[in-house]
């Protein structure tokens, strides 16, 4: 057989390994729900009880059924159910969301329409265009609470989370994993959902538990997806940004802050930028991702929502003194990714009214106290920079200082990169097996452990596959794994994040279109189109995340001024989007926040307690004990609603989690060596060419441009009094005699609020230098900036612009 139609068979194979598109059918005793192949080859029926009126009762049909076996069996449940009615159609749909229950009956959220993002090498990525929920027993046994208002209320509650915003999936592709684990483990069985990334986890527990497997049932990713099409030098490739955001400790803005007992923080999203080669004439092709993260400051603080007060306090709990929580959180963030773990962290270094400094000075405390603990190479690698400072300054090229910053951690952890063959490109993936690692969440990260003769960092080369062709040719194939991962932190996580997010997207797309054969260089000038086509992607990524978290548009200042926009009518815009989100903050996000929570499971109604409308909201209700107390907490204080993870019902074990295809679409026959048994080998001159591009010797930071701006080394001194090569930005006011963890100050043994003298040895003194020479009238040009909106109070404009004539 050729192996074109090997190829096609392969393909026919796959696309009946899972259900794509169902019919749903009622009688008055039973649901039926008939779901199809890709390719129309396989039929599958599955039943659910109608006679219950407060529970929800599944049977899945073994059998799969041909097109024509499965319209006689419909015809013969008709003729069964003819006394009552008969069958009925109800509706299409392209699979089940979950089911929920609040004080009545359950409920089913199907996906009735669906729209095509874009593709990963072949798999598929759908959003959700639209939805329905289903009321599952027959109105004629429904209980009289079916119809209270409180049940209704919950209904509209559930309702206003909007799924055909923001919510992708596929059938076949693992879109709540990173590309380079995807291609390196197997799932099987449910543990997928079990993902950090998987927003209906709770809602499909109770069909998982009842079926052998998730055809039925589609994940859902809550984030951002976008696919375009570019070319350079007349080659065409695809760039996709995705970004993944937790469903643990997930919420709004001044209601989700910092770090909860587990480890999570507010606001964590996991963005990967993968480039993919466009095929021609068959052969194969190249795929390269990069991974970041941003994330919430991992210390237990907190704002009140005010509407009275545009920029509501900070309040520091005392209540982890020796920041276990904030240990976890890293710890977390190591099994997925490996080390090292580089944090960038842009909040002030001085402020007229301490705010944000508060913060700083105890994250460097945190730092500086769990790396104590650690080995010289796992030690965290704080980068400490303040943005908002430097783009005040005229002459100071923001974007170019952070690509230089993003150089030196790329150099640390690289990039994934590997070459394709068409078998990869199909319905599924080749089983891969390389190291993996599992937390206790059921999160794997996939990154090889460097051997000791290792002679490049991250270079893995893997022998090719053991076909006797290869094994004549004596060729190598050349896999670059991504280990550890930047983390970039603001306040909100949102603008200045949002920018620096992008200055190492651009720096590690120049190295992916490199390591594709696309470029000669390896690096991408900010006037280059590419870099303008990129931009705008990651502008509206941060829009996304910004409406998901803050309630309005980001801050996008940089940018516009980047492209040259008229600066009064970027002031204006920017003035509008912070009443925005204040607006939002204050009035809508107390119900969006509810709304989250009974999605997630992390609130359940029960007749016999409060209403979720009747109990204050945690964030508030753990500021007002930390003020009325103002002791340290050694554990977390009850809350009002019930929203911690150990909190829900039947929590599944975490489990191990694997690679590409949804359901395990292709099956493990033998171990393999590299990307897969059939892979087609680069040549040795490419080889050579590849490895020493990407693997060279990480540079030293003077030669990046950043000696000027950059301390020698960190706070992670040892007892011998050596200590780390960690980078620190602006950290002369990181004294070992001023501000070491011994201190009172690391105890922290009252609440800090923004608002109150902050203590000698929190106090933040110092200046940093930069490299551009900042000229004298630069306090002249912020005046210009400062101009009053038309028809606003200058004052009042001046102070929402954070006094300083920016919005952060």
């Amino acid at each position: 057989m050729a192996a074109s139609e090997r190829s096609i068979d392969k393909e026919v194979d796959m696309g009946s390994s899972f259900l794509q598109k169902f019919r749903l059918y009622e009688t008055r005793s039973s649901f039926y729900m008939i779901g199809r192949d890709k390719n129309r080859t396989s039929w599958r029926v599955l039943k659910l009880d109608r006679t219950e009126p407060a529970e929800v009762n599944i049977y899945e049909d073994s059998t799969a059924y041909t097109e024509a076996e499965c319209f006689e069996t419909l015809r013969r449940i008709h003729e069964g159910n003819r006394s009552s009615g008969g069958l009925k159609f109800v509706t299409t749909c392209y699979g089940i969301i979950g089911f929920i229950r609040f004080l009545g009956p359950y409920y089913m959220l199907i996906i009735t329409k669906r729209k095509k993002l874009g593709e990963i090498c072949g798999h598929t990525v759908y959003g959700v265009a639209k939805s329905k929920i289903i009321t599952i027993p027959h109105a004629s046994v429904l209980s009289n609470v079916a119809y209270s208002k409180d049940e209704k209320r919950y209904k509209r509650l559930l309702c206003t989370v909007d799924l055909t915003k923001d919510f992708f999936f596929s059938y076949s592709y693992h879109i709540m994993h990173t590309l380079q684990r995807n291609l390196s483990n197997n799932v099987e069985g449910h543990t997928y959902y079990e993902s950090m990334f998987v927003w209906n986890e709770y809602l499909t527990r109770r069909i998982r538990n009842n079926v052998k497997d998730c055809m039925w049932t589609v994940a859902l990713v809550y984030g951002f997806f976008k696919q375009v099409k570019l070319s350079v030098s007349e080659k065409n490739f695809r760039l996709t940004l995705i970004s993944r955001r937790s469903r643990h400790y997930a919420g709004t803005r001044y209601l989700k802050r910092g770090v909860n007992e587990k480890g999570r923080v507010a606001n964590d999203v996991e963005t990967e930028q993968i480039v993919f080669e466009e095929a021609q004439d068959g052969n194969p092709g190249r795929i390269s991702s990069v991974v970041q993260n941003r994330g919430s400051i991992p210390l237990f603080w907190s704002q009140e929502t005010s509407r009275l007060n545009i920029k509501p306090d900070i309040i520091l709990s005392p209540k982890d003194p020796n920041f276990e929580a904030t240990r976890l959180h890293f710890e977390n963030l190591g099994r997925r990714y490996g080390n090292p773990i580089i944090i960038l962290n842009l909040i002030k270094t001085r402020e007229k009214r301490p705010r944000e400094t508060i913060l700083r000075a105890e994250f460097a405390n945190a730092i500086r106290f769990i790396n104590k603990g650690l080995s010289k190479e796992d030690r965290l690698r704080p980068l400490h920079w303040d943005l908002h400072k430097h783009s005040r300054k005229k002459g100071t090229n923001v974007l170019a200082i952070l690509g230089r910053l993003a150089t030196y951690a790329l150099n640390l952890t690289s990039i994934f990169y590997c070459q394709l063959t068409p078998d990869l490109r199909g319905e599924g993936f080749q089983n891969q097996n390389p190291s993996t690692l599992e937390n206790d969440d059921g999160e794997c990260s996939t990154y090889d452990p460097p051997s000791k003769d290792e002679t490049a960092p991250n270079l893995v080369v893997e022998n090719g596959n053991d076909s006797k062709d290869a094994k004549e040719d004596q060729q190598k194939e050349v896999t670059m794994l991504q280990k550890g991962v930047l983390r970039t932190n603001c306040i909100d996580c949102l603008d200045r994040t949002n920018v620096a997010q992008y200055a190492y997207g651009l720096v590690a797309f120049g190295r992916q279109l490199h390591a594709l054969g696309l470029t000669e260089s390896t690096n991408i000038d900010l006037d280059n189109p590419l870099a303008e086509d990129l931009m705008g992607i990651y502008e509206t990524m941060g829009d996304t995340l910004a409406l998901q978290y803050g309630g309005s548009a980001a801050h996008n200042k940089i940018f516009c001024e980047r492209r040259g926009q008229w600066r009064a009518a970027t002031q204006s815009q920017e003035f509008f989007r912070t009443l925005q989100r204040y607006y939002s903050n204050a009035y809508m996000d107390a119900e969006k926040q509810d709304a989250i929570n009974v999605f997630l499971g992390y609130f359940q109604p029960q007749s016999d307690k409060p209403a979720l409308w009747e109990l204050g909201s945690d964030q508030h209700y753990n500021a007002a004990r930390f003020l009325a107390n103002s002791v340290p907490e050694t554990s977390r204080s009850t809350m009002k609603r019930s929203l911690s993870e150990s909190s829900i019902i039947s929590e599944s074990s975490p489990a191990a989690l694997g690679p590409v295809g949804r359901h395990g679409l292709a099956e493990k026959d033998e171990e393999v060596k590299g990307l897969s048994d059939s892979a087609p080998e680069i040549s040795t001159s490419e080889t050579a060419k590849i490895a020493a591009s990407l693997s060279a010797p990480p540079p030293i930071l003077e030669e990046l441009g950043l000696d000027d701006i950059l301390e020698n080394d960190c706070f992670c001194c040892d007892g011998n009094g050596e200590q780390c090569t960690c980078a620190a930005f602006d950290m002369d006011w990181v004294s070992s005699s001023g501000n070491s963890c011994e201190d009172e100050s690391c105890g922290r043994a009252t609440v800090v609020r923004s608002f109150e003298t902050i203590p000698e040895s929190r106090k933040i003194e110092s200046e940093i230098c930069v490299v551009e020479t900042v000229g004298s009238n630069s306090r002249k040009g912020n005046k210009e900036e400062e101009e009053a909106i038309s028809g606003i109070p200058e004052g009042y404009v001046r102070w929402v612009m954070d006094e300083d004539g920016h919005f952060w």
